[in-house]
């Protein structure tokens, strides 16, 4: 008896059924020529697992929350711009996506049934490329007394960064399978995701004076965790029109720190950044102070150790199934081969080998406008680079009242399209607390909202 060949293997694990007998498995790589890769995009489902893992430990990621002012930006020097000597902790929590919907992803996250209904809508939103991405960043910092022209920084935190570009095609073989592509080509070029975590000890110092201040700072990172998986312009899935085979033009590169060490206490890179600080105060035309602020952190690199490893494909496949002879086959020999490690062996180029990844450096500009005491209004730019981020503008108007500065936010770009969020502060003698998000909508209305986030802070004055 041979298997039909709608039983196959896609991103989601899936299984799709196309009811035509197969054959046996062909490639034509020399490498692999008459090897059976079992379930043809296992491999895929290796890299989804730990992207689910890690998208599941940011969304839980809120409650360890404690930063300040501009926490929001990941940014250190402009806490210290707010409450000059101070010991902060912070957590940020950023999640965007231009096709998927707040409760699709976080059904996909968190586990949950994904109906037709919810899956239809978000398939309806994408375009033919897309992009998403999620950031948790948490860490404590103090800023202490140096002189009157200097004070010291010194700073832990721990990093979580995602982001992915992928293709309308990629979506709909994910969710719904392959059935819609019979006598078509899905297209899988040009996508790409990029799961990083790392640890950072940093030390720096801020000089300052009754215009300026300028900070800068180097930082020691420990590598945790990598998986980069990027396909080429070539890759593509054909499924033959009465569905008897598929073929696969890989053309597909990954990444992975250790696969054996894993967890906080991991070892898997060494690497060094920077960040960097420029604030100034000015009266701007209408007579009026305003502030000027630059910061650019995220300046540097991992070097990924030896035991890391590396893939690569670049072949076309030609794919029609297994031969079963006995239905115990299914639970014996079969399925045995559908391993994603062995199958990854099979498909691509392996070797064991240490490498350098660049950090999505972390752009914010802001020009604050002070119209009384009362209320100030920012513009902002905000990049992240090497992260499949748009560029983001925003305006955020402030309100005091007493002891509370109500916030508003509005920005457009990023990973989603336009947010709408508001924070809260509040002062208690030497305490400053904020509470907030930039993407407020995504709670508000989660099936039609793109992105969520929020950030928590905490600070302790210091004389």
């Amino acid at each position: 008896m041979r298997t039909p060949l709608g039983y196959i293997l896609l991103f989601s694990g899936r299984l799709t059924r196309l009811s035509r007998p197969t054959g046996r498995f062909e490639s034509q790589d020399p490498r692999t020529k008459n090897q059976d890769p079992g379930g043809l995009f296992a491999i895929i489902l290796r890299y989804t697992i730990p992207l689910r893992y890690i998208a599941l430990r940011m969304t839980l990621g809120i409650v360890a929350v404690a930063g300040h002012a501009k926490a929001q930006y990941n940014s250190d020097f402009m806490n210290y711009s707010q409450a000059g000597r101070s010991i902060f902790a912070n957590s940020t929590l950023e999640a965007g996506s231009e096709g998927l919907s707040n409760r699709f992803a976080d059904k996909l996250a968190l586990g949950g049934y994904i109906d037709d209904a919810l899956k239809k809508k978000s398939a309806g939103h994408l375009k033919a490329k897309n992009n998403a991405g999620v950031s948790l960043n948490s860490g404590i910092t103090a800023f202490l007394k140096g002189n009157q022209k200097w004070d010291l920084m010194i700073g832990i935190r721990d990093q979580e960064i995602l982001n992915a570009t992928y293709t309308k095609d990629e979506f709909n073989l994910a969710f719904y399978g392959n059935q819609m592509y019979q006598g078509k080509t899905a297209d899988l070029s040009s996508s790409s995701v990029n799961a990083l975590r790392f640890q950072e000890i940093k030390l720096g110092v801020v000089f300052h004076d009754s215009v300026r201040k300028f900070g800068v700072a180097l930082s020691l990172l420990k590598g945790e965790q990598l998986v980069a998986f990027k396909t080429g312009n070539q890759s593509s899935l054909y499924t033959s029109a009465d569905g008897s085979e598929i073929l696969f033009n890989s053309n597909f590169n990954v990444s992975r720190s250790n696969p054996a060490k894993t967890g906080f206490s991991s070892v898997n890179g060494l690497g060094t950044s920077a960040d960097l600080y420029y604030e100034t105060t000015y009266e701007n035309s209408l007579g009026k102070k305003s502030v000027f602020m630059v910061n650019a952190n995220n300046l540097g690199f991992l070097r990924w150790q030896k035991s890391s490893v590396q893939n690569s494909s670049d072949s076309t496949f030609r794919y029609t199934g297994y031969n079963i002879h006995n239905l115990n086959d299914l639970k014996d020999s079969t399925l045995k081969k559908i391993n994603s490690d062995s199958l990854l062996h099979k498909l691509a180029h392996t070797r064991k080998r240490a490498f350098n990844t660049a950090l999505p450096a972390n752009l914010v500009v802001i020009n604050k406008f002070f119209f009384s005491n009362r209320f100030s209004l920012s513009l902002g730019l905000r990049y992240v680079f090497a992260a499949n981020y748009r560029p983001y503008i925003f305006l955020e108007p402030e309100f005091r009242r007493k002891k509370f500065i109500f916030g508003l936010h509005t920005g457009y770009g990023g990973y989603a399209r336009l947010n709408v969020g508001a924070s809260v502060t509040l002062h208690i003698k030497d305490w400053f607390l904020k509470l907030g998000s930039n993407s407020l909508q995504g709670y508000v209305i989660p099936n039609s909202a793109f992105s969520q986030g929020v950030f928590c802070s905490i600070a302790k004055k210091l004389k």
